[in-house]
């Protein structure tokens, strides 16, 4: 157990404790049980595949903290996959996963709030880049929950779903206990919808769009040493990221309004990429950029300068997600002498969740 001091400006000084509770423990089901569903158990297995994301920014790191979801932001959905295989057991849970306390706890979140009394079977297959901005957690935690919802019958809608996530969401500590985690509601809204989701406070879906249809989508994950996850993320988010959000909010959400979301509406990725390009510089996506090393401005530069349409940094780093009409030959032949690699090609996804029809065997 720790406390850290956090500062958002010069009369804004608390203490959080950061404490890690147990599996099951600080559940909120938002009142959804109240609802009395009639579930309808299937012993089939279900099988759902979620995209992972890209998360281009919050928009006010002042109006989030691990007990309190929220803040704003914006993201997409990538064709890069989180698979969950569900099947109902009379009352054990099993969890085929690395990172089971994660899973387990939200599976007591979804019997809590369903009313559901028996067990599952559950086995999360996912895309292996943990904690370089692909939202790997958040992916895992939505395929589970929607293999479960469908295999008790569809009791929760796919936003009872997302806010449940959003309300509970956590990560892991190294004792095998779970800790409350930061959580906008960017990735479940992007991966449950497809597209770009743009995302108020308390995990509002305030606009969502189709985005890039048949773009290329490159990601790239410099070198760097610092880490993005535990104490340093905290200690990154709540101190010097608040500081340059009171100073750039307001600018943010005006670009936001009335510069991204009209060049979204009229698919204009250069515009967008001109306004997250300079968003990148702004608030708290500064603090996350240079967290990882001011080289992380340098790299975007070139690719940026290169004629490139889309670059971003994702959540805090260091996955540089660029979106164009060049090929992989193409960019691969503008980063020559950079020392940068394309570490991922794939295409946003539009879609969304996806149930499978035929589920394939537990493994």
């Amino acid at each position: 157990m720790s406390k850290i001091m956090i500062r958002g400006g010069d009369l804004d000084l608390v203490e959080y404790e950061f404490s890690p509770f147990s599996v099951g423990e600080n559940i909120n089901t938002l009142s959804i049980e109240k609802k009395k569903f009639d579930l309808k158990p299937d012993l089939q297995p279900v099988e759902v595949k979620v995209p992972a994301r890209i998360h281009l920014t919050v928009l006010d790191m002042n109006r989030f903290s691990p007990d309190r979801p929220g803040g704003g932001g914006l993201g997409f959905a990538i064709q890069i996959y989180t698979t969950a295989i569900v099947e109902c057991t009379e009352s054990k849970t099993e969890i085929d996963f690395s990172r089971e306390p994660i899973i387990r706890h939200f599976t007591e979140v979804f019997k809590k709030a369903s009313g559901y009394n028996g067990g599952f079977k559950i086995c999360v297959r996912d895309h292996e880049r943990k904690h370089v901005g692909l939202g790997s957690t958040g992916s895992v935690m939505l395929a589970v929950g929607h293999a479960m919802n469908k295999a008790v019958g569809s009791p929760l809608s796919c936003e009872d779903i997302r806010l449940l996530i959003g309300y509970n969401y956590v990560e892991e500590t190294i004792d095998g206990r779970i800790i409350g985690g930061f959580e906008t509601g960017v990735g479940p809204a992007a991966a449950t919808y497809g597209g770009m989701a743009v995302m108020g406070d308390e995990l509002s879906l305030v606009h969502h769009c189709s985005f890039a249809p048949d773009k290329n989508v490159f990601i790239i994950i410099p070198p760097t040493e610092a880490k993005a996850s535990g104490d340093d993320e905290f200690r990154l988010l709540m101190n010097r990221a608040r500081t340059l959000d009171y100073r750039d909010r307001e600018l943010k959400a005006y670009l936001v309004l009335m510069d991204l979301i009209p060049a979204l509406r009229r698919n204009d990725l250069k515009r967008a990429g001109d306004i997250i390009w300079e968003m990148d510089f702004r608030g708290s996506k500064r603090a996350e950029v240079e967290h990882n090393s001011f080289e992380i401005y340098h790299y975007m530069s070139i690719l940026k300068e290169a004629g490139l349409e889309f670059v971003g940094m994702s959540s805090v780093g260091p996955s540089i997600a660029v979106i164009t009409e060049k090929s992989r030959n193409e960019v691969t032949e503008l980063m020559k002498n950079t020392g940068l690699e394309i570490a991922l090609e794939t295409k946003v996804d539009n879609t969304g969740i996806r149930f499978i029809e035929n589920p394939g065997e537990f493994n």
